[in-house]
């Protein structure tokens, strides 16, 4: 069998480069024996949980691809859906006559045989059609044959998988024929596909190739090309697709560094939830996200990667990707290692391929054993049900995550994960917009070392483990529905009218705004509209809408809506930023000022703050460049003239996470307006 273990560890190194990690706190920064306090909020409502939210891959390379086995051992992990027919695989095969030439295409792995694995599991496909060496015909052909010969209603349909990956940028991985390897030629390639394939089912989803922000080439514009890769297809190709496929391999030097990548997650899924709006055309809001790739970087099948898989489907879910796949099924044996006292083989594999090392000194146990993961992926089962609602949970103490969730049937579910691999932790759970019964509730466990889930304590976390709450309502629900349709409009620096579609029963409506885990009420109405205003300019808020009946009985959240306060329409300076020249964990930069005051400014001060903590300015000219914090402060003994007299700084900008940009400037204490 041909394993993906060498591509793997190239795409790796790649990702790697811009993806360094601001190390967590040290661990025994808390003591054990503090408890570990977690918010519960059911008033700050997150995403829905759909249908074909917990997934994995599949690939044509591995033999036990079509097996009752491991159908059966999907289905009992809770998976919905699974792609085909495999990362780079993809992009060489040809399911007609199931060849791929330059690689290896196992024993009953056909899409037929895929298609009734997949039924058996009770799981969805996720279909690569073949970009690098296919063509729109070949594609539509096989969508002809899936939906309409064989009646599959396969819903979900990729371009191509890592195109970027073509050469374009340097580092050649995905099979790419075309003589044109522009993101611009891929993106008429997408429209043409689409368009191809939606004449034969009007009602598949089509998703483009993207890359995920902050992880190679974005920010990148290659020779030869006016803009990024996604920028380019998302101007070209964004009026036709219907999702926006991503992966991520965001590496790490340690455990406890890789474990800890899930934190640029918000900002990763924000930021390119930005680009699809900026540059999507009319039919931005309409464009999902998938994330059809995912593993950790340290620990793939110990602990490191039950804790991983765990937070980062989560997260992703919470906030909104439609799906998630871990690559993937099966992969192969790598470099063994022992990882928190466990024996990790280096396989990205869920389960066990049986296959041992060149020289058989070290052996996987027997084939298809649950690797970690596996048994975390089946956790999450139990966490995240379809129609759910994602909620937002948080702790006082970075080695303790927490997630949750809402369900119709009133239960709510709590996940707590205990990234300490040294010490147990004791946890006091409150909750905010719901009331839980006295009943205890029902706790579900999986430690470093088990070889299944089982029953586990409330209030004690054992070292390097996951840890499920699910607990009933302390009465059944009269509330009115949750607000639906929340949009924000009139958008300025200080101020946002929030408006939603009203509900059967509600006398009134409270906005809040998350804060992390703890929301603050912006106020209330009985209409269905509220401008809230003392915003701060350049600020990401999201809000909740609530709705109470005259009982004084409070809805669900509604799902959440963030907006990005801007800056005044007019003032006495403009400011422009701009990244000048990207290469992918650093930029150059430039800020160009001006004065469009009456007064002349002897001496300047400009002040901005970074969105994260991952943004740094390494060195800068024109100006004194210094930072504190997140806090930036740009000086110059200059005079700047009056009624538009102007001056340019520029400085070398790094990031190891989503490079979201400053939107809100002061220039000697005055917001400016953005040129």
């Amino acid at each position: 069998m041909q394993s993906a273990i060498p591509r793997r560890a190239a795409l790796g190194a790649a990702l790697l480069a811009a993806t360094a990690l601001v190390a967590p706190p040290a661990q025994g920064a808390f003591a054990a024996t503090t408890p570990v306090q977690v918010s519960v909020n059911a008033r700050a409502g997150q995403a829905t949980v759909p249908a074909t939210a917990l997934g994995v891959n599949d690939a044509i390379w591995d033999t036990t691809l079509g097996t009752d086995a491991v159908a059966d051992l999907l289905g009992a992990a809770g998976v919905k859906m699974i792609r085909y027919p495999g990362g780079s695989y993809a992009d060489i095969y040809h399911w007609e006559t199931h060849t791929a030439p330059g690689g290896y295409v196992a024993p009953n792995t056909d899409f037929d045989t895929f298609m009734a694995s997949a039924r058996r599991t009770g799981a969805q496909p996720m279909i690569i059609a073949n970009y690098g060496t296919g063509s729109a015909e070949e594609a539509a052909g096989w969508v002809r044959y899936a939906n309409v010969t064989k009646g599959y209603q396969a819903k979900y349909w990729t371009i191509g998988n890592e195109n970027y990956g073509n050469g374009r940028y340097g580092s050649a991985w995905e099979a790419d024929d075309h003589t044109d390897l522009s993101p611009t030629q891929y993106a008429n390639e997408v429209v043409a596909y689409a368009d191809a394939m939606k004449a034969v089912d009007p009602t598949i989803k089509v998703g483009a190739v993207l890359t995920t922000p902050a992880n190679w080439p974005d920010g990148i514009v290659a020779s030869g090309d006016s803009a990024t890769w996604n920028q380019t297809v998302l101007s070209i190709a964004g009026p036709h697709i219907d999702f926006a496929d991503v992966h991520w391999y965001p590496g790490g030097g340690s455990a406890a560094e890789a474990i800890g990548k899930t934190q640029y997650i918000d900002d990763t899924v924000y930021a390119l939830r930005q680009q699809i709006n900026k540059f999507g055309g009319a039919n931005a809001g309409k464009i999902g996200i998938s994330l059809t790739e995912l593993n950790v970087g340290v620990g793939q099948n110990t602990q490191p990667g039950a804790i991983f898989l765990a937070d980062a489907y989560a997260s992703l879910i919470a906030n909104g990707v439609f799906t998630v796949q871990w690559w993937n099924v099966h992969n192969g044996i790598g470099t063994p290692s022992t990882v928190a006292g466990q024996t990790d083989y280096n396989d990205f594999g869920l389960l066990s391929s049986g296959t041992c090392t060149a020289d058989n000194s070290v052996c996987e146990p027997a084939l298809n054993t649950p690797f970690a993961p596996y048994h975390a992926l089946k956790l999450l089962s139990s966490f995240l049900h379809p129609g759910d609602q994602t909620i937002r949970a948080g702790t006082d103490n970075p080695l303790v995550t927490a997630h949750a969730a809402r369900r119709p049937n009133g239960d709510l579910s709590v996940l707590l994960i205990n990234k300490d691999p040294d010490a147990a932790h004791d946890v006091a759970v409150s909750y905010a917009g719901y009331t839980p019964s006295a009943a205890a509730p029902t706790v579900l466990t999986y430690g470093n070392g088990d070889t299944a889930i089982h029953a586990g304590s409330a209030t004690t976390l054992p070292a390097y483990s996951l840890t499920l709450l699910t607990l009933k309502p302390a009465a059944a629900s009269t509330a009115p529905q949750a607000p639906t349709q929340v949009t924000a409009s009139a958008v300025t620096d200080r101020t946002a009218t929030i408006s939603w579609t009203g509900v059967a029963k509600a006398t009134k409506y409270e906005i809040y705004r998350a804060n992390g885990a703890i929301s603050e009420q912006l106020g209330e109405t009985s209409g269905t509209s509220f401008t809230v205003r003392n915003l701060q300019p350049g600020k990401r808020y999201t809000v909740n809408v609530l709705a109470r009946d005259n009982a004084g009985n409070q809805s669900w959240s509604s799902a959440p809506l963030t907006f990005t306060t801007g800056a005044p329409a007019t003032s006495t300076c403009t400011v422009k930023f701009a990244d000048v020249n990207d290469w992918g964990n650093g930029y150059v930069g430039q800020v160009d000022i001006t004065n469009t005051g009456p007064a002349a400014l002897t001496g300047w001060t400009l002040n901005y703050t970074w969105p994260t903590t991952w943004q740094t300015v390494s060195s800068g000219w024109s100006a004194t460049w210094t930072q504190t914090g997140t806090d930036v402060r740009v000086t110059s003994d200059a005079t700047l003239a009056a009624n538009g007299g102007t001056t340019s700084a520029g400085f070398v900008g790094s990031y190891s996470g989503p490079n979201i940009l400053p939107t809100a400037f002061t220039l000697n204490g005055t917001v400016c307006s953005i040129a």
